[in-house]
């Protein structure tokens, strides 16, 4: 192994000049975790399937790296999608896809484990997979082959990947991952095969093994039934869920890059979970329910962290970090305490209120940035039906208190294409964000010495209806009828002040077809790869003619995945169990239909999402959550 790495190196250095960003692929940062390849280690490199900027921003890789590297017998080293032009060298070069530690070919490891965020990068992956020098289909990989697992944010509706996954990990990764390394590895020293680690590997809650079980089809294309193909296999695979989180792993000794990274700053997750119910938002039911960190402990971790780091920022985020039961105290006990070293304090996410405007100012009183706000839908009828809980006047007054506190620059987030949404809805828009732009002039006409001009910047994105959420049943807009929403706020979203921003109609598509899609699509995804489609989330390398020409290869209807689903039908995600009930959110499904609300559970009302019902059966298999050390 050592020769194979001095050979990586040396033909590195000699590649490196011709492609943009080397710092991408040196290693060698501060924190970076290197230690000595030895027999008696376990060797799993984690993989993050976009460019090192983005991947080094992901706080689930660094969890995960940092638990896995706590741990004596086991190695942990980090992989990220090769640019298109070093792609292009690592080929030419007949160089294999390498880890930055230690610069190991990745087929030198047990396991590689790839963090599943975003449908657009799932190219990605199998670039990745092919220029580490493994079959692409799991059932082609022998037993000298690591074992290829995913987990993370769209891992719960996995199947559009199935065919190239040795398992899964359903739920929060720090509840299982120690254990499933472990077991895998001593499974291996038995010398078991790899068709009984596997078998043997599907036992332990969160672990789904796709090759385990099959899908039959319908004459519409709907899923006629999911079912194991051996006696004793789980029908269901339940979430795994940290039970404390203020007691859970969190690093503190964050890697530092060399260059500009999208989120370049520490962070400490000060929560996990929401309950505000926003019908749209998977996140929102995937990651209940709500749990969150003790102020003194998130004291303790961005101490740590900033003097590990040396970061002049530092971020608190969660699902709903407004939300944290005492965030002004927290707020303002970090402010004060890292006022005088000019480290500031930022939010990821804002409520459309004054009180998030008073928080806002309290951590940029170091550095002033843009805030901010999403009422989602242009009428309040709309948003009661995806349950923003957002009225206009709440957004007027905010951003009136935004522009007296001096912001003179604000954007505002919309999205199309909602369920039961009408041209009132789409001109509503229009209206909101125009009056608040007049609101802004106003206060500025008022107080023109000390106000740079007014700018409000409108974002809209396209809705894609999600898998586990109450919509993962309606249609999704055609291109024709999305390019005619865009077209109508492009002609209308204009002036001096208002800019305007939209998503490529052809990648929402795509987005939905993945979103909600079964393992026929995996056959479309290896076309589109093999003709060259990469980095399809980059508006410079997707190629939707390519994606066409990819699904009548294989075959696939894409209306079959654009169109309304019935309620009763079998969804191709339904044999994961994420604790909240398909009554409830077919509940919320028909609620939302009739335009009507549903409280926050925070507020003493439940709903009825069972989450907190099914919570202690869940935490009974989860078993230790690894909660030593705090850093």
């Amino acid at each position: 192994m050592g020769v194979v790495v001095v050979i990586v190196k040396d033909q590195l250095e000699k590649i490196l000049y011709r492609v943009n960003s080397p710092t991408r692929y040196i290693g060698d940062e501060w924190n970076a975790v290197k230690k000595e390849w030895t027999p008696d280690k376990i060797k799993v490199a984690v993989a993050f399937p976009d460019v090192y900027e983005i991947g080094m921003s992901h706080l689930g890789l660094k969890i995960i790296y940092h638990l896995l590297n706590k741990q004596d017998d086991i190695i942990c080293e980090r992989t990220y999608a090769p640019w298109v032009d070093m792609e292009e060298e690592l080929r030419k070069n007949d160089i294999p896809l390498f880890s930055l530690e230690s610069k190991h070919e990745i087929k030198d490891f047990d396991i590689l484990g790839f963090t599943l965020q975003y449908e657009m990068s799932y190219t990605n992956i199998l670039t990745m997979i092919d220029l580490a020098g493994l079959p692409l289909h799991s059932k082609d990989r022998g037993e000298e082959y690591p074992l290829v697992i995913g987990g993370g944010s769209t891992v719960f509706n996995p199947e559009p990947l199935a065919p190239f996954f040795d398992l899964f990990f359903i739920g929060e990764a720090e509840t299982g991952i120690v254990e499933l390394v472990r077991r895998y590895d001593q499974y291996k020293q038995r010398g078991l095969n790899r068709e009984d680690i596997l078998l043997k590997l599907s036992e332990i809650p969160g672990v789904y093994v796709p090759s385990l079980y099959e899908l039959e089809y319908g004459n519409e294309g709907q899923v006629v039934s999911i079912d194991t193909v051996k006696p004793g296999v789980k029908e269901r695979i339940k979430k795994q869920v940290v039970n404390d989180l203020d007691k859970s792993f969190h690093p503190v000794d964050f890697i530092v890059p060399y260059k500009s990274i999208v989120h370049d700053r520490a962070v400490v997750e000060i929560a996990r979970g929401c309950t505000r119910g926003c019908r749209f938002c998977a996140a929102g039911i995937s990651y209940r329910p709500v749990r969150e960190r003790k102020k003194d402990t998130i004291v303790r971790l961005a101490d740590k962290i900033l003097t590990s780091t040396g970061y002049e920022e530092l971020s608190l985020v969660s699902l709903s970090t407004i939300d944290y039961s005492g965030i002004e105290d927290l707020i303002k006990t970090l402010a004060t305490r890292y006022e005088d070293r000019r480290i500031s304090i930022s939010l990821p996410s804002l409520r459309v209120d004054r009180f998030s405007v008073n928080l806002a100012k309290e951590v940029q009183r170091v550095r002033k940035s843009g805030l901010t706000f999403a009422p989602e839908a242009g009428t309040q009828r709309l948003r009661d039906v995806i349950n923003k809980g957002v009225k206009e006047e709440d957004l007027y007054e905010a951003v009136t208190s935004a522009f007296k506190e001096g912001w003179s620059t604000l954007k505002l987030y919309f999205m199309i294409g909602l369920p039961t949404e009408t041209e009132e809805d789409i001109a509503g828009i229009v209206k909101l964000a125009k009056k608040v732009l007049e609101l802004g002039k106003e206060i500025r006409r008022s107080n023109k010495k000390k106000m740079k001009p007014i700018k409000v910047q409108v974002s809209v994105s396209t809705f894609i209806p999600k898998p586990f959420t109450p919509f993962q049943w309606v249609a999704m807009d055609d291109k024709d009828t999305i390019i005619e929403k865009q077209n109508y706020l492009k002609k209308n979203l204009r002036g001096r002040g208002l800019s305007f921003s939209w998503n490529d109609p052809d990648l929402s598509i795509l987005e939905g077809i993945f979103s909600r899609g079964d393992r026929r699509l995996a056959s479309t995804l290896e076309q589109a790869w093999a003709m060259g489609c990469r980095f399809d989330g980059w508006n410079e390398h997707f190629n939707m003619d390519k994606w066409l020409r990819a699904f009548e290869k294989s075959g696939v209807d894409i209306d079959t995945y654009l169109k309304k689903r019935d309620i009763n039908e079998i969804l191709p995600w339904d044999h994961i169990d994420m604790g909240v009930s398909k009554k409830f959110l077919i509940k919320e499904y028909e609620a939302a239909l009739r335009g009507e609300t549903t409280e926050d559970c925070r507020n003493g009302y439940c709903p009825g999402c069972a989450v907190c019902f099914n919570l202690d059966a869940k935490l009974e298999l989860v078993g230790a959550d690894n909660s030593e050390n705090q850093g």
